[in-house]
């Protein structure tokens, strides 16, 4: 008995709104452009995007290509982000989808894991084109704050136990 108590290191867990976006079709759009106007467009939309998690106090945790995946600390914010990331992509003749999550995160350096990064991606992925969806967590925690959603129904998410009730966000 040394007095130390041995294992693993403790894991560095925040409460965090997670934000998936992602280039609906881009696949094809990089195909129908080529590689040098789709690269452009491409940047153009990076820009925009930065600029809109700056505005809404969003933290870049990494670009995925075609997405973002972004963190906050408060979910109105992240949601408020997602709608102006939407209308600015579509000034470029873009459409993203993004899928919203509040929950508890793992700090991994300047990347995030944890369950909840999974459950935004999973929402992300059933978003349609040009909507923002977020989970039941996300709206019940901006009550008061005006936002309005419609309810999408229970989902079953990749990998997640059980059943997720999705709403999206209404303009």
């Amino acid at each position: 008995m040394t007095g130390v108590r041995g294992g693993s290191a403790p894991v560095d867990r925040v409460l965090s709104t997670v934000l998936f976006t992602d280039i609906v079709s881009s696949t094809v759009r990089a195909s129908e452009l080529g590689d040098r106007q789709w690269r452009d467009l491409l940047d153009s939309h990076d820009v925009a995007v930065r600029r809109q998690l700056a505005r809404f106090r969003g933290r870049e945790v990494k670009s995925m290509g075609d997405g973002f995946l972004a963190t906050f600390d408060g979910p109105a914010r992240a949601v408020e982000c997602a709608r102006a990331i939407r209308d600015a992509a579509h000034q470029l003749g873009l459409e993203v989808r993004s899928g919203i999550h509040t929950g508890e995160v793992e700090l991994r350096g300047d990347d995030i894991g944890g369950i909840a990064v999974h459950i935004a991606a999973r929402v992300a992925a059933l978003a349609e084109p040009a909507t923002v969806w977020v989970s039941r967590t996300v709206t019940d925690l901006v009550v008061g704050a005006g936002l309005r959603f419609m309810d999408h129904g229970d989902h079953d998410l990749k990998g997640v136990p059980g059943s997720w009730h999705l709403f999206a966000l209404q303009d």
